[in-house]
């Protein structure tokens, strides 16, 4: 995207709120003569301090704009009642659409389909069921083209009339705009995008757990999974990553010896976090994250009561891969029994956990399959133990093989279907991608976070701190392009991150990077000019 094309946000800054009542001055005092005409040629609203404004800019001009209002009474309530009165279906969360303005020389449907597109999936997340406007009859054929309807009665004067209206997601869908909007990319760790074949997989009648067709096929699954990462046993849980880090954790409070945990991200913290929920014994080496573990600090760290290590294979929350080599090695000569968080590696990159005493993983991240499933990895024969909880004892599903309680045999239909597709070329993939972008990232000056030791799974961008990351994402988002950005832990680092995992197109990652430096561009630049002059 060059700075000659438009992009749509959130108004925020002052400059933008001035732009704002210039043209809403320009439409509803000059052009439909709604309000008088005043020397200062600006338009406040009414209910300015109330509405948050989507604006359209070209290089550092608002040439657009609509304001979204969700308080009551609304400005059309006033004019025919409440509105749902005159509607013949129910409403549950409603917001008011009011100043829809494009600047004269940029009417061409354009701006205003790019309006309704951000504003569709404003609404959206929000949690918006139903939006009105006053819309003038003079444009009411591009109001029907955006997907409004009208209904009730015509408001106004002879000069200014306005047909009230109404946007679904249903209207919008039907409309022009809804048929010719893209579906949302995702850049996400997880979920990722579910392809049909695996949809359809999860919609086949669903049969019981204990019958031999059910037993046939999650051995097929768990051949699968030891298979690709080269494991002699693995278990199918019903849950998520937790859940399976909860396993090994169990496991271990059945160990003698101490433990060292190895933290340089959240999910190295998280580690930690369960240790002591089932009261382990253990040392903690924390990094910072994106940091990598140096050979001499991990054995500094080993006594002669330690007996296992628990580390994060692939770190998400900084994108960092941490060295399963090194690990093993030194587990190795130390005769310590290593476990591996592999949620985020497995079925994205090459994992070999031979020498692995427990690693876990799920289904819902690079295998995408859907969420739901977690496994635990392990090379020896493990016994049932009356100190766990069933549920999370890795003994109890050994000697049930993986079923000793009710599972879903959709969710293992969708696994299985999934994992059909992972392949070598699924690996190359990936670390293609990663390339691409990392490079498109570099050349517009963004800092990478963990550049060193990166996973090829997910890129780590640092937004500067004059910027809002929260700001810059929710913006990619009302475009069209998910980013990995709403987590607490991102946003107190004010990081945005890029997954690699999904399957895409160049153009698309061309489109969201360039989209992504022009946002950030523009953003800067507003924030500059403000402390310059001031307002």
């Amino acid at each position: 995207m060059s700075k000659h094309e438009f992009f749509f946000k959130i108004a925020t800054t002052a400059d933008e709120f001035e732009q704002i009542h210039r043209l809403n001055y320009q439409t509803f005092s000059e052009e439909i003569p709604q309000h008088e005409k005043n020397e200062e040629q600006k338009l406040v609203d009414p209910f300015h301090a109330e509405n948050t404004y989507i604006i359209c800019i070209k290089e550092n001009e608002v040439i657009g704009m609509t304001a979204i209002r969700d308080k009551r009474p609304f400005s059309l309530d006033r004019k025919i009642g409440p509105v749902e009165l005159s509607l013949s279906f129910p409403v549950n969360s409603p917001c008011e659409v009011r100043l829809l303005s494009v600047k004269k020389e940029y009417r061409n449907g354009r701006v205003f389909l790019g309006l309704a597109q951000f504003l569709i999936k404003y609404c959206l997340k929000k949690g918006y069921d139903i939006a009105f406007i006053s819309g003038t009859v003079r444009q009411l054929k591009l109001y029907g083209q955006l997907g409004f309807q009208p209904f009730a009665q015509l408001t106004g004067t002879d000069e200014a009339l306005f047909q009230p209206m109404y946007l679904t997601k249903k209207t919008f869908d039907e409309s022009i705009a809804g048929r010719i909007l893209p579906p949302t990319i995702p850049f996400l760790p997880g979920p990722v995008r579910i392809s049909e074949k695996v949809m359809n997989a999860l919609s086949i009648s669903p049969i019981s757990h204990r019958s031999d067709q059910y037993k046939e096929k999650i051995a097929k699954a768990k051949d699968i999974l030891a298979k690709l990462v080269n494991s002699k046993y693995v278990h199918i849980f019903l849950g998520s990553g937790t859940l399976a880090n909860d396993v090994v954790a169990g496991q271990l409070s059945l160990e003698t010896g101490r433990g060292l945990i190895l933290a340089n991200g959240e999910f190295g913290s998280r580690l930690v976090e369960q240790a002591k929920r089932f009261g382990l014994q253990f040392d903690v080496l924390n990094k910072d994250w994106g940091q990598a573990f140096t050979r001499d600090e991990i054995i500094s760290n080993i006594s002669d009561t330690t007996g296992w290590v628990w580390a994060v294979h692939s770190e998400t929350s900084s994108g960092m891969l941490n060295d399963l080599g090194l690990l093993k090695e030194i587990s190795e000569q130390h005769q310590l029994k290593l476990c591996l968080d592999c949620i985020s590696s497995l079925g994205v990159i090459d994992v070999d956990l031979d020498g692995v005493f427990l690693a876990t993983g799920v289904s819902g991240k690079a295998i995408r399959a859907l969420t739901g499933l977690s496994f635990v990895f392990h090379q020896h024969e493990v016994q049932a133990s009356y100190t766990l909880p069933q549920y999370l004892d890795l003994g109890t599903y050994m000697a049930k093989d993986s079923i000793p309680f009710s599972q879903s045999s959709n969710l293992l239909e969708a696994l299985l279907t999934a994992l059909e597709d992972i392949s070598r070329e699924t690996f190359e993939k990936v670390v293609e991608t990663h390339s691409f972008l990392k490079n498109q990232l570099k050349q517009f000056g963004f800092t990478i976070i963990s550049e060193e030791n990166s996973s090829p799974i997910i890129l780590t961008i640092e937004i500067p701190s004059s910027l809002s990351s929260v700001v810059i994402g929710d913006i990619l988002f009302n475009h069209g392009y998910q980013l990995h950005y709403e987590s607490d832990y991102l946003q107190r680092r004010n990081w945005i991150q890029i997954a690699c995992i999904d399957h895409y197109d160049k153009a698309d990652l061309e489109k969201m990077t360039n989209l992504l430096n022009r946002v950030i561009t523009y953003e800067q630049t507003a924030k500059q000019q403000s402390l310059v002059t001031g307002i």
